[in-house]
């Protein structure tokens, strides 16, 4: 029995970035599983992810500190939901690990957001889908004036690039 949560993008409430990567699904995942690999690519460049702490079980956590070109540090801190090994990663930043409820959400401004990471097989490589579920449509437009687009985006760029890595070791 397949026990995974169903996702329908609403583009009323959601942002979605889809692409196709020229490396395995397994590298994919292993670049958002294993801390010293995501702190690689996670935050677009200039900016860079400074600590990464990953408990991959539903209720889990998953807590990042990404640092400003000037030295400020983010905290974020998340919860996974779901775990489908090579398959697909669910987490939010409007609960912390045990399922608690979060006491602020990740991105300034923003009610909080579900992030869903899929990745399907397609020929050698990886069809790749990063889905943003927010609460109200105004978090949804805040999130891409933000630079939704561009910066998972580039994150995808740098994440494929750190798979090749692992390609290559």
């Amino acid at each position: 029995m397949n026990n995974s949560i169903i996702i329908k993008a609403d583009p009323n409430l959601d942002l979605v970035l889809e692409r196709i990567v020229d490396v395995p699904k397994e590298l994919v995942w292993a670049a958002w599983t294993t801390p010293e690999h995501l702190m690689q690519w996670f935050t677009p460049v200039p900016w860079k992810t400074v600590e990464c702490e990953i408990d991959l079980r539903p209720g889990g956590m998953f807590r990042t500190v990404m640092q400003s070109p000037e030295g400020e540090k983010f905290p974020n801190l998340g919860c996974y939901l779901e775990i489908t090994k090579n398959e697909r990663l669910i987490w939010t930043d409007t609960l912390e690990a045990g399922f608690r409820p979060s006491r602020k959400p990740a991105v300034p401004g923003l009610s909080g957001f579900t992030a869903v990471i899929a990745m399907e097989s397609h020929g050698k490589g990886t069809k790749y889908t990063a889905t943003a579920i927010h609460r109200n449509a105004e978090d949804r437009k805040l999130h891409e004036e933000m630079g939704f687009h561009e910066g998972w985006g580039k994150a995808t760029e740098q994440l494929v690039e750190a798979a090749k890595k692992l390609m290559r070791t």
